[in-house]
């Protein structure tokens, strides 16, 4: 019998990322705190916090394999988290153009049963043009972005504010690893094309 999969997320983008690999799934809301530890590096954040999604979510489903994610954009000491507001986007989008932001996707693959948890840690190397006032406004203006990190939706207009993007999987800056996911499913057993 086949184990369930369970993606740690209420992120539609991770749902969707995760559909294409077509396996079976259920989504569970993880309650985790979000917050970066004193010193702690941007890599370092977001992979504890794709950990601590999944485990958040073991209790209610104890046999399952729990995947969970999590996404930090830096450039330097400078974080760039889900702005949520407008003038926050704005202000990130200033302070990203012309810099070369890195997106730190953490990504965990849990076994519920026995505790063992793969993680690991997918690096986007993101170019940013140098974005004028007007192209920023006019992007918010056309281009829901207050949910994602960075205010850049790479899979849509966003991919306009960039230069380059440099990494091993293209999703990752989505914000779900698939290719890495893939070598983790295949490691618990489970079978992919």
């Amino acid at each position: 019998m086949a184990r369930l999969l369970v993606l740690a997320s209420t992120s539609p983008f991770r749902r969707e990322l995760l559909a294409r690999l077509q396996i079976p799934f259920e989504t569970a809301a993880p309650d985790a705190d979000e917050s970066p530890l004193p010193g702690e590096h941007p890599a370092a954040t977001a992979t504890r916090l794709s950990e601590a999604k999944a485990r958040a979510v073991m209790q209610r489903y104890p046999e399952a394999l729990i995947i969970g994610s999590d996404q930090v954009a830096a450039h330097g000491d400078d974080r760039f988290g889900k702005p949520e507001r407008r003038e926050n986007a704005i202000a990130q989008l200033s302070r990203m153009r012309g810099k070369e932001v890195v997106f730190h996707t953490g990504l965990c693959l849990l076994d519920a049963a026995s505790g063992r948890a793969q993680v690991r840690c997918i690096d986007t190397h993101v170019g940013f043009r140098d974005l004028s006032d007007a192209e920023i406004e006019s992007y918010l203006d056309r281009e829901d972005a207050l949910n994602c990190a960075g205010s850049a939706k790479s899979e849509g207009l966003g991919i306009s504010l960039l230069s380059y993007m440099r990494g091993d999987d293209p999703n990752a800056l989505v914000g779900l690893p698939l290719i890495a996911l893939c070598d983790m499913l295949r490691a618990e057993g489970l079978a992919l094309p």
